[in-house]
């Protein structure tokens, strides 16, 4: 069990979490139709629009109540009211994600109430329209709070509750928010070889996947729909990627009685092996063709590419179902945890990491502690230090911004784990240094009677 070692500094050096509202944002942005709400000032918004923007590199639906001064004193109720009418009146989504920020927070206003007062004065002004808010305080946890959050808010919401007549082919996926857009389309075709059906919340496949649209599309254009959301209840199966959907998948059990399972990663092969053969026991068909030569594609490069892990020094920063997913896969491949860093110690999961010790703390503190380490695993925020240090960084997360390509990257299930190896025993590669004459001959250090060295090519 690592040891979980408190923030002690008065300020974030080089900050390395982003907010709860944004994670909840990232969360709606999975739903067809949706558009996000923040209710708070425009400041809080236009920060999360940019990380969104520049890592996604795609137009991101995202509205704010625009709180000023005087509705900070005098109450919000009235801007989110306002907000809510027009968006419905301009964009006319399915849904909007009402996430709050710290202004309301620490004021102490009754969102809750206010949502339900404008449900029920406005019923007729908002048809078709599904409105669900997720409390996400900036000042507490951080992007992975905020997108479990957001679930669990349109489950308790939207799912029709009771006990209903079960699909045998139908399951239910939670995926985590660490799942990139190829981890998901990945994760969906797995499924469908077994003949299955799934539903995934959130599905940001559909709706950032980089497509362009035919049209103009003022809201998210894909996405796990509203209908489908509501018919969760009828899936014979759930399945939770990630400690922190653990909440999400409870609430779906207590409100519909579908089981659950929950993996805490998929960025392995024992996991792997254990999610495909429950995949075949609930569908009851044979592991496909297919998928038995992708585990043996990941066989192959586990033995290709293990020569250049041994004994390396890792120092990974993420959130902590992220650090805890790649630190247990660097293990894995017989490297070392130098420096585990994370964003909360709200997560159980962060007891289970394979490190001495794990830092809730920033970018600052994986500097210090990763000075030794042969390889930087966090998001482009940690170029810097990379730089400082002479250290290759491996860009993972959010946000990644000075790359392209980053969510269409795979991390999970055979064909995830594969391309992981490669990239990283590529980067070892491409940064290897030529060892010197004193490492590949350490006889040449001993010293003759007379002082002097003798040659590495003499006899002892």
């Amino acid at each position: 069990m690592s040891r979980i070692l408190s923030q002690t500094k008065s300020a974030a050096v080089n900050p390395l979490k982003s907010s709860q509202p944004l994670g909840a944002a990232l969360a709606f942005l999975g739903v067809e139709g949706a558009m996000p709400l923040f209710h708070g000032s425009q400041g809080c918004t236009s920060f999360a629009l940019v990380l969104l923007v520049r890592h996604f590199k795609e137009a991101i639906p995202l509205q704010t109540t625009a709180m000023d001064e005087v509705t900070t004193i005098l109450g919000g109720a009235d801007n989110l009211e306002e907000a809510i009418l027009n968006i419905k009146a301009r964009t006319k989504p399915k849904l909007i994600g009402v996430c709050t920020t710290a202004l309301v927070e620490t004021r102490g206003e009754d969102t809750a109430g206010d949502v339900a007062d404008i449900r029920l004065k406005r019923a007729q002004d908002l048809p078709g329209t599904e409105i669900v808010l997720a409390n996400t305080p900036d000042f507490e946890g951080a992007i992975e709070e905020g997108w479990a959050k957001a679930v669990t808010a349109m489950i308790e919401r939207l799912t029709r509750p009771g006990e209903q007549v079960r699909q045998s082919k139908k399951i239910a996926i939670l995926p985590g928010w660490n799942l990139t857009v190829a981890d998901i389309e990945h994760l969906r075709d797995m499924i469908e070889n077994f003949g299955l059906e799934p539903v995934i919340l959130p599905d940001v496949s559909g709706s950032l996947d980089g497509t362009v649209p035919e049209r103009w599309v003022t809201t998210t254009y894909g996405g796990t729909s509203v209908e489908g959301i509501r018919e969760l209840g009828t899936a014979q199966y759930c399945i939770a990627i990630g400690e922190h959907m653990r909440r999400s998948a409870e609430v779906l059990r207590k409100v519909t009685g579908v089981p659950y399972v929950l993996f805490q990663s998929l960025t392995g092969l024992k996991s792997t092996d254990r999610f495909v053969s429950l995949l075949s026991a609930i569908s009851g068909e044979p592991v496909p063709a297919g998928v038995r030569r992708r585990r043996a594609q990941l066989q192959d490069a586990l033995l290709d590419g293990h020569f250049h892990f041994g004994g390396k020094k890792i120092a990974i920063a993420a959130e902590p179902d992220q650090l805890y997913q790649l630190a247990t896969f660097f293990i894995g491949m017989g490297c070392e945890i130098a420096a585990a860093v994370t964003t909360t110690d709200m997560s159980k999961i962060l007891e289970k990491v394979p490190a001495q010790s794990v830092q809730i703390g920033d970018l600052g503190d994986l500097e210090t502690l990763g000075a030794s380490a042969d390889l930087l695993v966090t998001h482009s925020h940690g170029r810097q230090a990379a730089e400082r240090l002479g250290i290759p960084l491996m860009r993972v997360g959010f946000p990644v911004f000075d790359r392209l390509g980053s969510q269409h990257k795979p991390t999970i299930l055979y064909q995830g784990i594969r391309d992981l190896v490669f990239e990283v025993a590529n980067i070892f590669q491409a940064n290897r240094q030529a060892p010197t004459r004193e490492e590949l001959c350490p006889l040449g250090k001993r010293e003759t009677p007379d002082g002097s060295r003798p040659s590495p090519l003499s006899r002892p």
